[in-house]
This record gives structure tokens, C-alpha cells and sequence, in this order.
């Protein structure tokens, strides 16, 4: 309820408001919303047509697209491989880019549609809820209608912003597609984690008449400003997603190959190059030798991720539009890394 009271305030137009109660807008034009999802927020579709496979039961060939990302039915023991398989990218260090494996091909579906990322499984089962409260408390009571004025913006989440170019532009795009659909009316973008960021690229590549005609806000939920440790951590042993039938270890295949994760590691804007980051018997590890830590979990492409896209987690231009940062607090952060984590390290 607060959420909403809160939202109910910042997405209604300023000019055309009027206040009734402080928990209650009355408005002649809702501002419309476009929600941008974070690391892992987004539904992702593969087709297959491989001449070799990990394991006898994976598939070589898809007639069509198939539900990848999320999809439970693929994260179950032995079939998970097939599924991390599917998912990994390659990196070139020479052209500083990505690609799928040999025989697949990607695709983030639903372009402009709330519901991919209200529910990253398709199925809507529960697990696969991302936005789908703020997409309902929206629609429920402010009278949002999905598809005009909520509108969503997927992305591949495994890239970082050096090869999201196309999802820059679309986004810009999809803003003024939306002002029109919705009486000329200004844009709210509301974005998590990860979205925050990406987000926050593509409105310093706009001039300030565009963003004075078409944002009407830019609201942020627990946006990675300045990246995060845990990122560091994913790369040593990877990350269950929270879920407890999920294994790090074998999850970490996938996520050590995205560009997006090392985008995501600490910040020197904010953290010192003194700060402890991982701590063993024999060495510590902070942004001083950062690269000798990858090195030595036998990760080279992270700090080869990192310096593909540091320049943009530098770039902390304002984005010159309302500014609202939410975020959560009595939730555990991880801060420092320690040795039983990494039976490895020296």
C-alpha cells in the first residue's frame, strides 16, 4: 500500500493534477509507465539446430522458438545442462564481442509488452513473477490498461551495455511510441536493479529537449549503481538464484560467459582500492589486483568483460530528468568474500 500511495504521487502528470487526499490523485492523464526489468528479468527464446549435444537427452532440433528463460521444466537434474548449454555465450577477445553457441539462436520476445516482464516464465507460474505486483497494484488502482499505458522493455540481460546498442535505441523508440499512444502524454520509466543503469545510458544520449517533451520520471527500485561484490562471487562459484534445488556450481557455467556480470562488479568510484573485496590465507583481493583474483579462479574473460564496459559504470552523468531512488534495507548484503568459499585460492 505504501508502494502505491508513493507511486501514485511520482507517475501522474504534475500539471494535470489534483490532490484529493495525500494518498489519493485525481488526474485527468496518467503518466504512462514503461517497466524495465534487471539481471535476469526478462523472458528469453531459443531455436536449435546443433550437430552435437552435452548429454544424449538434450535436443539437437527445434522445429521453432522455445521457451528458454525462465522455464522450470529445464532447470531439473542432467536436463539443466542442456539448458546452460543452450544459454552460454562465447567471447571473442578480439573483436570485444559475444556470440551464441554454434547452433542457437536467441531471442528476447514481447517487445512493448508488460507481460513478459510481469512474468519471466510464461507459464505465470509463481516462481516466474518479476513486475507482476506493481503491474497489478498499476492497473487495480490507478487504472493503468496494459498494453498503452504499462508498456515493458525486455533485453538480453546476459550482454552488457557495449552490445545492448540495439536495445538503447528501441527503448527511445518505445518511449515516444508510448507518449503518442497516451495523449502526448510524458513517460514514467520505473526499472530494477540492473535496468537502472541500462537505463540510465540511454537518457544521457538524449538531448534535453527530448527528455523535457517525452520522461516525465525516472524511478529507480534497488537500481546497481555501483555494481555490487556479489558479482564477485557469481564468477568464484556462481549463484542459486535463491532457489534451493538449484546448485551454484552448475548454474556458474552459464553465468561466468555473460558480459553483463562483469559490468556489474564494484565500482572505483566508490569503492578504494584498499578495500578488501575476497580475503584467503595467503591473499587478499581488492580493486588493485582484481585481475590477478579472476586469474586465479581461472576466469580470464571477466576482466575482459570489465574493461569492455567500466567506461559506462564511470559514466555518472545526470540523466537530467525527476530522479526517484527506492530501495530496500534490512536485506543482507554480501560485502566481503572469505577463503571457505573458495577452497581454490591461494
Amino acid at each position: 500500500m505504501r508502494l502505491a500511495a508513493l507511486l501514485s504521487v511520482i507517475i501522474v502528470l504534475s500539471p494535470t493534477i489534483q490532490l484529493v487526499r495525500p494518498w489519493h490523485v485525481k488526474t485527468k492523464q496518467i503518466s504512462p509507465v514503461i517497466l524495465v526489468p534487471g539481471d535476469g528479468g526478462s523472458q528469453v527464446e531459443a531455436r536449435i539446430n546443433k550437430s552435437s549435444v552435452v548429454h544424449y537427452i538434450c535436443a539437437k532440433i527445434s522445429n521453432d522458438y522455445f521457451n528458454l528463460w525462465l522455464n522450470m521444466e529445464l532447470l531439473v537434474p542432467v536436463v539443466i545442462d542442456c539448458f546452460i548449454d543452450n544459454l552460454k555465450l562465447n567471447y571473442d577477445n578480439v573483436t570485444r564481442t559475444t556470440s551464441n553457441q554454434p547452433g542457437v539462436d536467441i531471442r528476447i520476445p514481447g517487445w512493448g509488452n508488460p507481460f513478459v516482464v510481469e512474468y519471466i516464465d510464461p507459464s505465470r507460474a509463481s516462481p516466474g513473477s518479476y513486475f507482476k505486483d506493481i503491474g497489478n497494484m498499476l492497473v487495480n488502482d490507478l487504472g493503468y490498461i496494459r498494453n498503452l499505458s504499462i508498456r515493458g522493455a525486455p533485453y538480453d540481460f546476459r550482454k552488457g551495455p557495449s552490445e545492448n546498442e540495439e536495445f538503447f535505441a528501441k527503448l527511445k523508440t518505445l518511449v515516444e511510441e508510448t507518449y503518442i499512444m497516451n495523449n502526448n502524454t510524458p513517460v514514467t520509466l520505473l526499472v530494477h536493479s540492473m535496468g537502472g543503469p541500462m537505463t540510465l545510458i540511454m537518457l544521457q544520449h538524449q538531448s534535453q529537449k527530448w527528455k523535457d517533451k517525452y520522461i516525465n520520471a525516472f524511478i529507480t527500485l534497488s537500481a546497481v549503481w555501483a555494481g555490487s561484490v556479489k558479482a564477485i562471487k557469481v564468477f568464484a562459484i556462481g549463484d542459486d538464484l535463491g532457489a534451493y534445488f538449484l546448485r551454484e556450481s552448475v548454474l556458474r557455467d552459464e553465468q561466468i560467459t555473460s558480459p553483463s556480470l562483469g559490468w556489474l562488479l564494484p565500482s572505483k568510484l566508490l569503492w578504494k582500492d584498499t578495500e578488501i573485496l575476497v580475503q584467503s590465507d595467503q591473499k587478499n583481493y581488492t580493486l588493485s589486483n582484481l585481475q590477478q583474483y579472476f586469474i586465479d579462479i581461472d576466469v580470464p574473460n571477466a576482466w575482459e568483460f570489465r574493461k569492455d564496459n567500466e567506461k559506462y559504470q564511470l559514466d555518472f552523468t545526470a540523466p537530467g530528468v525527476e530522479v526517484h531512488c527506492l530501495y530496500g534495507n534490512k536485506v543482507d548484503t554480501i560485502v566481503l568474500q572469505t577463503r571457505y568459499e573458495y577452497k581454490w585460492l591461494p
